[in-house]
């Protein structure tokens, strides 16, 4: 029995058309937790999230979502259902504004959505007028960041947020999954850099050529174990 704003993925195998790239991965994620998702490059990490998100359609498997199995649940309905989902690539609307991204999506213009992440990116507030297509690669980033904290959902699935991103706002990051935890906010997070993970993950399921290799609380299994997984 799953308890409210609980995530659980049973032995989910997916891919692209005939080609098998998850294996019967499981895992869930509790409330106010993070589940971080790693490996090495071309491991299924990102078609494991993609499934997740509803994306790719799965083989075998379920996912479920505060008890309700999401195989019918379309992708457009399940931000409404309380899951938003950020890719690794094409983050933000280049031809819009900064401020554009960050209210398009929105019923609302509550500045409260925002006013955390800004305070701690001041080149986004800087910069709200601007083409977003003119940031750095870092900065999108941060700019996709800051708009998926900005949905406050109760569950956030992000693909390599850090991706590119300067060390000192990483930081930063950590610190804003952090503060959403503590409200029973949680993550899904598939990322390369184990020292944010290090800072922001509860729980972690570690990916080789598709299969969960290792599985547990953070504390538990320590990052060395982690090293040793993503070491070629």
């Amino acid at each position: 029995m799953t308890s409210d704003r609980t995530l659980v993925f049973d032995e989910v195998v997916c891919g692209y058309g005939d080609t098998v790239v998850v294996r019967g991965v499981s895992g869930r994620i509790g409330s106010g937790r993070v589940l971080g998702v790693v490996g090495r490059n071309g491991v299924g990490k990102s078609t494991l999230l993609k499934a997740l998100a509803g994306l790719l359609p799965l083989t075998a498997g379920t996912v479920r979502w505060q008890g309700q199995d999401l195989a019918q649940v379309a992708v457009h309905a399940r931000l409404a259902a309380g899951i938003s989902y950020t890719p690794q690539e094409n983050v933000v609307f280049g031809e819009l504004s900064v401020a554009e991204n960050l209210w398009l999506h929105l019923p609302d213009r509550r500045e409260s959505r925002y006013t955390q992440a800004l305070a701690a990116f001041p080149r986004l507030n800087e910069r709200l007028r601007q083409r977003a297509g003119l940031l750095s690669g870092g900065e999108r980033k941060l700019l996709s960041f800051t708009r998926t904290l900005g949905l406050e959902a109760p569950l956030s699935m992000l693909d390599e947020p850090t991706e590119g991103v300067q060390p000192e706002n990483i930081d930063r990051m950590a610190a804003l999954v952090a503060s959403n935890k503590a409200v029973g906010r949680s993550f899904v997070i598939v990322e390369q850099n184990l020292s944010f993970i290090e800072q922001v993950a509860d729980d972690i399921v570690v990916l080789d050529h598709g299969e969960g290799v290792l599985a547990g609380a953070f504390q538990s299994l320590g990052r060395a174990s982690l090293e040793r997984h993503l070491t070629v």
